[in-house]
Protein backbone atom coordinates (compact mmCIF):
# COMPACT_ATOMS: atom_id res chain seq x y z
CA UNK A 1 0.00 0.00 0.00
CA UNK A 2 1.70 3.31 -0.83
CA UNK A 3 1.90 5.81 1.74
CA UNK A 4 2.33 9.80 1.08
CA UNK A 5 3.92 11.87 4.01
CA UNK A 6 4.21 15.29 3.86
CA UNK A 7 6.25 18.21 5.54
CA UNK A 8 7.16 21.31 5.67
CA UNK A 9 3.55 23.15 6.44
CA UNK A 10 3.66 26.18 9.34
CA UNK A 11 2.81 29.59 9.75
CA UNK A 12 3.56 32.18 7.68
CA UNK A 13 2.83 36.19 7.36
CA UNK A 14 1.41 37.49 3.70
CA UNK A 15 4.22 37.84 1.28
CA UNK A 16 6.05 35.05 2.73
CA UNK A 17 7.52 31.41 1.89
CA UNK A 18 7.21 27.79 2.70
CA UNK A 19 8.41 24.82 0.82
CA UNK A 20 6.25 21.80 1.32
CA UNK A 21 7.59 18.16 0.76
CA UNK A 22 6.30 14.64 0.23
CA UNK A 23 7.69 11.85 0.44
CA UNK A 24 6.04 8.48 -1.45
CA UNK A 25 7.15 5.10 -0.28
CA UNK A 26 5.34 1.44 -0.14
CA UNK A 27 4.64 1.77 -4.11
CA UNK A 28 5.29 -1.26 -6.60
CA UNK A 29 5.94 0.78 -9.56
CA UNK A 30 6.27 4.88 -10.36
CA UNK A 31 3.24 7.07 -10.25
CA UNK A 32 2.21 8.72 -13.27
CA UNK A 33 1.55 11.85 -11.81
CA UNK A 34 2.20 13.65 -8.50
CA UNK A 35 0.99 16.71 -6.80
CA UNK A 36 -0.84 18.69 -4.29
CA UNK A 37 -4.53 19.60 -3.30
CA UNK A 38 -5.83 21.98 -0.62
CA UNK A 39 -9.18 22.36 1.38
CA UNK A 40 -9.76 25.50 3.28
CA UNK A 41 -12.69 25.43 6.20
CA UNK A 42 -16.16 25.76 4.48
CA UNK A 43 -14.48 25.48 1.05
CA UNK A 44 -14.41 22.63 -1.53
CA UNK A 45 -11.17 20.46 -2.00
CA UNK A 46 -9.21 21.95 -5.01
CA UNK A 47 -5.61 21.03 -6.83
CA UNK A 48 -3.35 23.56 -6.73
CA UNK A 49 -0.45 21.37 -8.68
CA UNK A 50 0.57 18.57 -10.55
CA UNK A 51 3.65 17.31 -11.97
CA UNK A 52 3.96 14.37 -14.43
CA UNK A 53 6.80 12.20 -13.04
CA UNK A 54 7.83 10.60 -16.17
CA UNK A 55 8.74 14.47 -17.58
CA UNK A 56 8.29 17.66 -16.99
CA UNK A 57 5.33 18.84 -17.76
CA UNK A 58 3.25 20.41 -14.65
CA UNK A 59 -0.18 22.01 -14.17
CA UNK A 60 -1.21 24.75 -11.76
CA UNK A 61 -4.14 26.31 -10.98
CA UNK A 62 -4.81 29.78 -12.30
CA UNK A 63 -4.71 31.15 -8.33
CA UNK A 64 -1.20 30.19 -7.59
CA UNK A 65 0.78 30.56 -11.16
CA UNK A 66 3.64 32.57 -10.82
CA UNK A 67 3.94 32.51 -6.87
CA UNK A 68 4.04 28.63 -6.39
CA UNK A 69 6.30 25.95 -8.40
CA UNK A 70 6.31 22.13 -8.18
CA UNK A 71 9.21 19.94 -8.53
CA UNK A 72 10.16 16.37 -8.06
CA UNK A 73 13.26 14.29 -7.13
CA UNK A 74 12.65 11.01 -8.47
CA UNK A 75 15.23 9.57 -7.10
CA UNK A 76 14.11 9.96 -3.87
CA UNK A 77 10.39 9.41 -5.04
CA UNK A 78 9.46 13.16 -3.14
CA UNK A 79 7.66 15.75 -4.75
CA UNK A 80 7.89 19.32 -3.67
CA UNK A 81 5.88 22.38 -3.31
CA UNK A 82 7.58 26.26 -3.18
CA UNK A 83 5.42 28.19 -1.86
CA UNK A 84 6.15 32.12 -2.57
CA UNK A 85 4.33 35.29 -2.07
CA UNK A 86 2.00 33.52 -0.30
CA UNK A 87 -1.58 35.32 0.15
CA UNK A 88 -4.24 34.68 3.34
CA UNK A 89 -6.07 33.04 0.70
CA UNK A 90 -3.75 30.32 0.35
CA UNK A 91 -4.56 29.05 4.11
CA UNK A 92 -5.68 25.59 3.77
CA UNK A 93 -4.83 22.42 4.41
CA UNK A 94 -2.27 21.30 2.16
CA UNK A 95 -2.72 17.10 0.65
CA UNK A 96 -0.17 15.31 -1.31
CA UNK A 97 -1.93 12.95 -4.02
CA UNK A 98 -0.41 10.26 -6.50
CA UNK A 99 -2.23 8.68 -9.43
CA UNK A 100 -1.29 5.52 -10.90
CA UNK A 101 -2.98 6.90 -14.04
CA UNK A 102 -1.93 9.37 -16.60
CA UNK A 103 -4.59 12.24 -15.96
CA UNK A 104 -1.83 14.88 -14.31
CA UNK A 105 -3.68 17.50 -16.37
CA UNK A 106 -7.14 17.03 -14.73
CA UNK A 107 -7.81 18.40 -11.37
CA UNK A 108 -10.48 16.79 -10.36
CA UNK A 109 -9.62 14.77 -6.62
CA UNK A 110 -10.95 11.97 -8.18
CA UNK A 111 -8.59 11.29 -10.44
CA UNK A 112 -6.16 10.95 -7.53
CA UNK A 113 -5.42 7.45 -6.17
CA UNK A 114 -3.59 8.07 -2.94
CA UNK A 115 -3.28 10.86 -0.48
CA UNK A 116 -1.14 12.18 1.89
CA UNK A 117 -2.69 13.22 5.50
CA UNK A 118 -2.44 16.95 5.01
CA UNK A 119 0.23 19.94 6.20
CA UNK A 120 -1.52 23.28 7.45
CA UNK A 121 -0.24 26.08 5.84
CA UNK A 122 -1.57 29.43 7.57
CA UNK A 123 -0.65 32.52 6.08
CA UNK A 124 -1.34 35.76 8.05
CA UNK A 125 -1.91 39.44 6.92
Amino acid sequence: QAQLVESGGGSVQAGGSLRLSCAASGYATRFYCMGWFRQAPGKEREGVAIIATGGSNTYYRDSVKGRFTISQDNAENTVYLQMNSLESEDTAMYYCVARVRALCAYFSPLASDYWGQGTQVTVSS
